[in-house]
């Protein structure tokens, strides 16, 4: 249990590489917003969890009955908590982005499409926003 890391995990290292090779730029453990996401893209506010499926409850229904009691409840508790930070998040106009670890292992590439897909989205909704309350906007 000592090894387990809860930050710059290798999942989080490779989703770190793979943005920087494609020149993202971002934050990183944003500790002051709900649940420290592992990627933060400020300006457009999204928030990037990266998510190991055993930790964080991947498909529990289906292996929920194999575990003892302890760790049954250690991982719901882990879900409850993911869900509400993410609750949190929305409710403080964040989107968020779960990206889990076997996902990532299999396909890397679409992976970091989804995130730089959400990031083009994002950005693309928050400057229509911006021109549409903006009362000098012609």
């Amino acid at each position: 249990m000592s090894r387990i890391r809860g930050k710059n995990t290798g999942p989080e290292r490779e989703m770190f590489r793979l943005l920087r090779r494609q020149g993202v730029y971002f934050a990183r453990h944003g500790r002051e917003l709900p649940g420290s996401p592992d990627i933060v893209f400020r300006k457009c506010r999204l928030a990037v969890f990266i998510d190991g499926d055993f930790w964080h409850g991947r498909k529990l229904s289906s292996w929920r009955k194999d575990l003892s009691a302890f760790w049954r409840e250690k991982i719901e508790a882990n879900v409850r908590r993911d869900n509400r930070d993410r609750r949190r998040l929305r409710s403080l106009d964040w989107d968020v982005v779960r990206i889990w670890g076997k996902d990532l292992a299999r396909d890397p590439d679409a992976c970091v499409r989804t995130v730089l897909d959400r990031r083009r989205e994002c950005i693309a909704s928050k400057m229509f926003k911006e021109v549409s309350t903006n009362p000098n906007h012609r």
